[in-house]
């Protein structure tokens, strides 16, 4: 207990001095301190040394000056190191500083200012930080503090007497000179690699070829462009290839022996890997009527790629797989993501055995995990494992239908059942298959058909991922939770107001549950406003990532959750199978101690990188739909609104799916401005509005293969563009007070 000093004051708690310092992050020093708690002279030598001491204990920080900061928070300004892009475009960042074992906040940097050269991943600056308000921060940079040059990825062409090239990213505005003694044996229409020259006074921005991709005429250089905008390896090192073909197939050992079972594979027509398969039979338990065994297979990655190893370093430094239209960029070399740790129908594979049964209502009753040999009864696809279940089985899939598909799909119906009970969130949007053609680029794109097999496949996949969570905990062994937070309380309120003018009521004040959100999703249900509610619920929630620390599943609805069945693609699930064999003493590779020390950084790092393989799956899409639509410029479509921002709106394409921009400039003769609440731009003269969910008819005005960028011209009743209807003029903004316009 702190004694009174011998002025009026008595000294301030350990936690009255933490509380002060997080209410005034970066700005609180021992004058502000002894000031705010009236402290005379004596009180003050004891601060100086009571400073030391949380500073020493780890409670705070040094910050700038002689200022502190607690543990766990962000000064006003600090060094940041540029790590990726969110799902939104918006470059995130992290601490280069970070004290303690827990992640750092979320951190977006503001766009760069008009004239300041584009900021890329890998990058470290000085930023000043401000809260978001969602336990984010929004970071403003000040300088550069990286001495490597900016790299710039773009097609190269001849302009003059020097080379040219468009930067892929949309963002950028203008091309970037290259003297011809830098091109590095460029060719005219060839996707480049560039690193920025030192800045001229006048003129464009120079760079120096360092890495040619292949023309842009071909088909793989789009995804190669999203690959090296993200910073995501597409090769492998030879000492990783040779470790990976050195692997030779398992033996059953002390195993369980599963390869007189059944199980099969269920994945899309184009899989290139199978890392889980299925089985399930009625529960033999006279105590269970109405039971199920349901069994899910896991390839057992953690017995080839060993902690420690070049194969380990790199799984980790990839994170995960990413799936771009013509190609798979894995996080594992194809002689083990392809065969050996593929269940490959007919071949003898280890694996990792979720073994669980549940009764009628499909509750679970226990569960069980082994370490086994399997041998796959076939390799099935969603579509004709349907069509069987339906009654249309094929020659190949007849002989199953007793013993695999009927069982399965009665477990499932069980499942199901448990599953409506729980109440996860129920959002449904239209997803879209993209087909590609003989010559490598998109040949349609249709909406892709939700099928009962995907939801079961999906049902297996979830009760399989608590088992490994709760399992886990029951061993004391670290987890690496999948967790989901709740909605942060600022976008709620966003949601709030924009359903409101919807007459749809999100409450104040009540415990926040999945159910709230599902209920006005049933509401807009088969509605003409169906698509744009399930839309702006969506962007309302947070998004979900991997921690050590377990903070359940929203989304899901679930206490605890761990993605434990696909380790030939995400790192997450090689360390949560890493745990089990280790907690359940069943061989080698287990955990390492550096796995353990590891587990927050690993955490951090993967999330990112799932981050990042989103954003540059989603910028190659668009850029292999650029290219499927350049062929349709001038063409009438019909869409919705998917986005309103400040500078425009944004179409969705009902067939394809293409997203493109409406520039605010060409909606007519009115200027236009944005109301937030209503996701809505609103004509100031003539009241015209444009809100979210909107159908609307567009023309295709210009296709951008470089970027993926899409731009449409709304049209009115009579087909014509907008800017034509009242002369071709278009006013974003209001006339300047006092001018005649002319």
């Amino acid at each position: 207990m702190n004694k009174p000093g011998k002025g009026k004051a008595p000294l301030p708690t350990r936690q009255q001095i933490l509380d002060f310092l997080a209410q005034h992050p970066g700005k609180a020093g021992k004058r502000e301190i002894a000031r705010a708690f009236a402290l005379d002279v004596p009180g003050r030598i004891w601060l100086k040394r009571e400073m030391k001491a949380l500073a020493a204990d780890g409670l705070a920080v040094k910050s700038r000056g002689r200022r502190l900061i607690p543990a766990g928070t962000l000064p006003e300004v600090a060094p940041l190191d540029i790590t990726g892009r969110d799902i939104d475009g918006e470059l995130m960042a992290q601490p280069v500083d970070w004290p303690g074992t827990t992640p750092s906040p979320r951190i977006i940097l503001a766009p760069t200012a008009r004239g300041q050269p584009a900021l890329g991943i890998g990058e470290r600056v000085l930023a000043r930080l401000s809260p978001a308000g969602d336990g984010s921060f929004q970071a403003r940079v000040i300088r550069r503090l990286s001495d490597a040059p900016e790299r710039v990825i773009g097609v190269f062409r001849l302009l003059g007497g020097e080379g040219r090239i468009k930067p892929a990213d949309k963002r950028e505005r203008h091309e970037i000179a290259v003297p011809l003694a830098q091109c590095g044996g460029a060719q005219p229409g060839e996707v480049v690699v560039a690193e920025r020259l030192p800045k001229r006074a006048f003129g464009l921005g120079q760079a120096r070829v360092v890495e040619r991709l292949g023309p842009l005429g071909d088909p793989r250089s789009l995804s190669l462009m999203a690959a090296q905008a993200h910073g995501i390896p597409s090769h492998f090192s030879a000492e990783v290839l040779d470790e990976a073909a050195a692997a030779k197939p398992t033996r059953l050992g002390s195993r369980l022996d599963l390869r007189t079972l059944p199980l099969v594979t269920i994945d899309p027509e184009d899989a290139r890997d199978h890392d889980d398969a299925v089985y399930a039979e009625a529960d033999a338990d006279p105590n269970n009527p109405g039971g199920f065994r349901v069994v899910v297979a896991i390839a057992d990655v953690s017995w080839y790629v060993r902690p420690g190893s070049r194969l380990d370093h790199e799984a980790r430094r990839r994170g995960n797989s990413v799936y771009f239209p013509d190609q798979v960029v894995p996080m594992l070399p194809e002689a083990l993501s392809a065969d050996l740790c593929s269940l490959i129908a007919g071949k003898s594979r280890p694996c990792l055995v979720a073994e669980m049964w549940f009764d009628r209502e499909g509750n679970k009753r226990r569960h069980c995990f082994h370490r086994a040999l399997m041998r796959s009864a076939a390799s099935l696809t969603y579509e004709a494992v349907q069509k069987a279940a339906d009654g249309h089985p094929d020659p190949a899939l007849a002989p199953l239908m007793d013993r695999v598909i009927t069982p399965l799909y009665r477990a499932y119906d069980a499942l199901a059942r448990a599953r409506d009970a729980r109440g996860p969130l129920a959002i449904e949007l239209p997803e879209r298959k993209v087909r590609i053609g003989a010559d490598g680029y998109i040949a349609g794109i249709a909406p892709r058909e939700r099928l009962v097999a995907h939801r079961l496949i999906e049902e297996f996949m979830i009760a399989a991922n608590v088992c490994a969570a709760e399992t886990l905990e029951e061993m004391k062994e670290p987890c690496l939770y999948r967790v989901h937070d709740e909605p942060a309380l600022e976008r709620l309120d966003q949601l709030r107001d924009f359903l409101a003018t919807l007459d749809l009521r999100l409450a104040r004040g009540q415990a926040l549950r999945p159910a709230i959100f599902n209920h006005i999703l049933a509401k807009a249900a088969g509605t003409p406003r169906e698509l744009l509610v399930n839309e702006v619920v969506l962007r309302s929630q947070s998004q979900a990532c991997y921690s050590p620390e377990n903070r359940g599943h929203f989304g899901l609805n679930l206490r605890r959750y761990a993605h434990f069945t696909s380790p030939i693609r995400r790192y997450a699930d090689l360390l949560v199978h890493r745990a089990l064999v280790s907690g359940g003493r069943l061989g080698a590779g287990g955990l390492s101690p550096e796995d353990r020390a590891q587990f927050a950084a690993t955490a951090e790092l993967i999330s990112a990188a799932e981050r990042r393989a989103m954003l540059a799956e989603r910028e190659a899409l668009d850029r292999f739909t650029a290219a499927y639509m350049a062929s349709h410029i001038g063409a009438r479509f019909w869409g919705r609104i998917s986005g309103v921002t400040r500078f425009g709106l944004f179409v969705k394409l009902e067939d394809s799916g293409a997203d493109g921009l409406v520039p605010i400039s060409t909606l007519g003769d009115d200027f236009y401005q944005h109301d937030e609440r209503r996701h809505a731009l609103v004509g100031r003269r003539f009241h015209r509005e444009f809100q979210l969910g909107t159908p609307i008819e567009v023309k295709l005005a210009e296709a951008d293969v470089v970027t993926g960028g899409i731009r449409f011209e709304i049209l009115d009743a009579a087909g014509t563009p907008a800017t034509a209807r009242r002369g071709g003029r278009s006013m974003a903004k209001p006339p300047p007070r006092g001018r005649k316009r002319h």
